[in-house]
C-alpha cells in the first residue's frame, strides 16, 4: 500500500502525523509525508521520506491573499476561527497542483491528511481513492472549515463538490473526555493515543527525573527570536517570555523555558538559575509539575500524555477552543485575554502547583491516553480502505 501524507506548514502538523506514518512504514507500506521547504527537514529528521510542494512559508498564506494582497488577521478571537479556514484553504489551493504532479510520478492508494490539510482530501477526490483525515491536537475544526469551504469554492465546484471531501475515516487523537458532543462526525473515526514527537538532541541527566523543587517549564513553542534584527513580531515574543520567566523565577521552582537555542542562550544571560534552551518536550514533560504554554495543540497533548497540569496563555481564537475544554475537565487553568499580565501567569501557576486536584486530573487524563489503541491499529484501519 502507498500512502501519502499532507502535513501543513509547519512542523507541529508533521510532528502529528509522524506516529502513524512511522507504524506505517513499519508495516512495510511505502510512505510519503509532503509539505512546505521549511517543514521537510523535521520530516526526513525523523526518518521519513519527504516531498516539497512549495517553498512558500506558512506566513505567505496567512498574511496575504491569492492576488498577492495583505490581509489582516481580524482582533476579534470568533472572526480568527474562519480566517483560520480561509488561510489554510489558500494553502490547499497553492499545493494541490503540486500534490497532482507528485500523484502522477508516484500514485497513492491513500491520501492522510492532517485537521486542516484541505489539499488531501482535494486530491484524493480528483483521484478517486480513500482519504483520511487525522487529527494532530485536541481542537475541533468545525468553524474553521467553513473558512475554508468559503476560500475553496472554486476548486470544489471543480470536482462537483458543494463542502469539503468527506474522509472514509477519522483519526481522532483528541482524549474522549475532552471531545466536544457535538464534533462533526465521518463515516468512521478511530480513536488512537497520543504519542508525543518532537526534535530531539543529546539528553543530560536533569532532564530525565524530577528535581527536589517543583518543576515549572515554560514554553511558547518555536516562534521566537532574540537577534534585534529578527522580525518584530518575534521580538516583541521574546520579550514577553523573558519577563514572563523573570517572574515565574521568583516561586521558588526549577524553572525550565523549553526554546530554541539561540533564545536559551539569552534567557540565560539575563535571568539567573534558569535552564534554557532546546529541550525535547516529550522527555521533559513527565518529569514537570506544570507546564506554561501558548496553547499549542501539540504541546497541551503532550503536557496532557504526561500527566502534567497546564497554564494555557492561547494566542488567538483557535487554541482557546481545546485550552477552555481542557480547562473545564480541571487539568489546567486557561488565561484568554488579548494582554494577559504576568502577575496573572504567576498567580494561575501558583494556584495549580498548590491544588493537587489538578494533578488529579492530569493524572486521570493521561491514564484515558495510554488506554487508546496504538497507531498501528490505524494503520489496519486504513488497509481496509484499499
Amino acid at each position: 500500500m502507498r500512502i501519502l501524507f499532507v502535513a501543513a506548514g509547519s512542523v507541529a502538523t508533521a510532528f502529528a502525523l509522524t506516529p502513524v506514518a512511522t507504524a506505517a512504514r513499519n508495516a512495510g507500506h511505502a510512505v510519503i509525508m509532503a509539505a512546505n521547504d521549511d517543514v521537510i527537514p523535521a520530516i526526513t529528521g525523523v526518518g521519513l521520506p519527504a516531498f516539497s510542494v512549495s517553498s512558500q512559508p506558512i506566513g505567505r498564506f496567512v498574511n496575504t491573499d491569492r492576488s498577492g494582497r495583505p490581509t489582516q488577521i481580524p482582533a476579534v478571537p470568533s472572526e480568527q476561527i474562519p480566517f483560520t479556514g480561509r488561510w489554510f484553504g489558500r494553502m490547499a489551493a497553492a499545493w494541490l497542483g503540486p500534490l497532482v504532479e507528485l500523484a502522477r510520478d508516484w500514485r497513492p492508494d491513500v491520501v492522510v491528511g492532517g485537521t486542516m490539510s484541505y489539499a488531501a482530501g482535494l486530491l484524493a477526490a480528483r483521484l478517486g481513492i480513500p482519504y483520511v483525515r487525522h487529527a494532530w491536537d485536541a481542537i475541533e475544526a468545525t468553524a474553521i472549515d467553513h473558512g475554508a469551504v468559503e476560500e475553496l469554492a472554486p476548486e470544489l465546484a471543480e470536482l462537483g463538490l458543494e463542502w469539503l471531501p468527506e474522509p472514509e475515516l477519522f483519526i481522532d487523537v483528541c482524549p474522549p473526555s475532552l471531545r466536544p458532543a457535538d464534533a462533526h462526525p465521518a463515516k468512521r473515526t478511530m480513536e488512537i493515543r497520543w504519542v508525543p514527537v518532537n526534535g530531539q538532541r543529546q539528553l543530560e541527566p536533569w532532564m530525565l527525573a524530577r528535581p527536589e523543587a517543583p518543576r515549572l517549564c515554560l514554553t511558547t513553542g518555536s516562534r521566537v527570536a532574540h537577534d534585534a534584527g529578527e522580525h518584530d513580531v518575534r521580538r516583541r515574543a521574546y520579550e514577553v517570555l523573558r519577563s514572563q520567566a523573570i517572574a515565574l523565577k521568583e516561586l521558588d521552582v526549577d524553572l525550565v523555558v523549553a526554546a530554541p537555542d539561540k533564545v536559551g542562550e539569552a534567557l540565560r544571560a539575563e535571568v539567573p538559575g534558569v535552564r534554557a534552551g532546546w529541550v525535547p518536550l516529550d522527555v521533559l514533560a513527565p518529569t514537570c509539575d506544570v507546564i506554561v504554554h501558548h496553547g499549542g495543540g501539540t504541546t497541551s497533548l503532550t503536557a496532557m500524555a504526561a500527566a502534567a497540569p497546564q497554564v494555557s496563555v492561547p494566542q488567538g481564537g483557535v487554541p482557546n477552543l481545546g485550552a477552555q475544554r481542557l480547562s473545564r475537565y480541571g487539568a489546567a487553568i486557561t488565561l484568554f485575554d488579548t494582554d494577559v499580565s504576568t502577575e496573572a501567569i504567576v498567580e494561575a501557576c501558583r494556584e495549580v502547583l498548590s491544588d493537587s486536584s489538578y494533578a488529579d486530573r492530569a493524572r486521570t487524563l493521561s491514564l484515558e491516553i495510554a488506554e487508546l489503541a496504538p497507531p498501528a491499529r490505524a494503520v489496519d484501519a486504513m488497509a481496509e480502505l484499499v
